[in-house]
């Protein structure tokens, strides 16, 4: 038998990798080999890896094992108790800088863990960022990630947790606000309703409750010019739009089939 090449997985680490693959087969997961080679890269140890192999098979969403979730290609902290951002909200981003290419400041508001945010400020280089989330637990995570683009991180409902001298000069206002209709949430998949914040997925009655408050205040913070984007569902977003048209902003709705994505965006004149 040849020797193995460099290249070439040990015995014991091809081992490893097919009994955490038939682990997490057996407890459901579709990608487990996916799955199996990003939980062995993260590992430093055997007993780090049955941890972290228990807790996925334990239900615990993939990025909350891994501590991190890939967005727009960077690396997001997450922490349990923490919304974990979808890859469909990478579309947000990517309308935000369709239509403001040249943003110097940006707001990100029911961050999380600060991933369009961090995105943002990864595009555009150099700008004022600032992100804030009424949930603690948020706000530390959201720290890890936009102190390291030069952002600050702000606690508080909405508006209210910003400085005030932003008013009239945000040129991109991005708020992943809440969207679930409360009477849906227990409808949602199990590692969105047992390991994400009540707060960050419910969006009241109609699920519109916080983009309405949003609507409603962005036009005093939006610098001329400037827009203000918020994601939605297909069956709700004729009455975001609607929601968006009182509050005076020029309104549109963006769409990606590909990334099941509706994106409301608001322009202020």
């Amino acid at each position: 038998m040849p020797p193995l090449s460099p290249q070439s997985p040990s015995p014991s680490h091809a081992s490893s990798r097919d009994s955490v693959v038939a682990a997490l087969r057996a407890s459901g997961c579709v990608f487990a080999e996916d799955e199996a080679e990003l939980i062995l890269a993260t590992a430093r140890t055997p007993d780090e890896l049955a941890t972290l192999v228990d807790r996925r098979v334990a239900g615990q969403p993939l990025e909350l094992v891994l501590g991190w979730a890939e967005f727009r290609g960077l690396r997001i902290a997450v922490e349990p108790g923490v919304f974990v951002p979808r890859r469909r909200t990478e579309f947000l981003v990517e309308q935000a800088l369709a239509h403001v290419p040249d943003a110097s400041v940006v707001v990100d508001l029911c961050c999380g863990s600060g991933a369009v945010g961090a995105a943002l400020a990864a595009s555009l280089g150099r700008i004022e960022l600032h992100a804030a989330d009424i949930d603690p637990a948020a706000v530390r995570c959201a720290r890890r990630n936009v102190a390291a683009v030069g952002g600050h991180v702000h606690e508080g409902d909405l508006f209210d947790a910003l400085p005030g001298d932003l008013r009239g000069r945000v040129h991109v206002l991005a708020a992943n606000v809440p969207y679930v209709p409360s009477g849906e949430v227990g409808l949602l998949p199990a590692e969105a309703r047992d390991h994400e914040p009540l707060v960050a997925l419910d969006g009241g009655t109609d699920g519109l409750d916080v983009l309405r408050r949003v609507a409603a205040e962005a036009p005093r913070w939006l610098a001329p010019g400037g827009c203000l984007l918020v994601e939605t569902s297909e069956r709700q977003a004729p009455t975001a739009v609607d929601a968006f048209n009182r509050s005076g902003l020029e309104t549109r709705l963006a769409v990606s089939e590909e990334m099941y994505a509706n994106v409301v965006i608001g322009t202020s004149s």
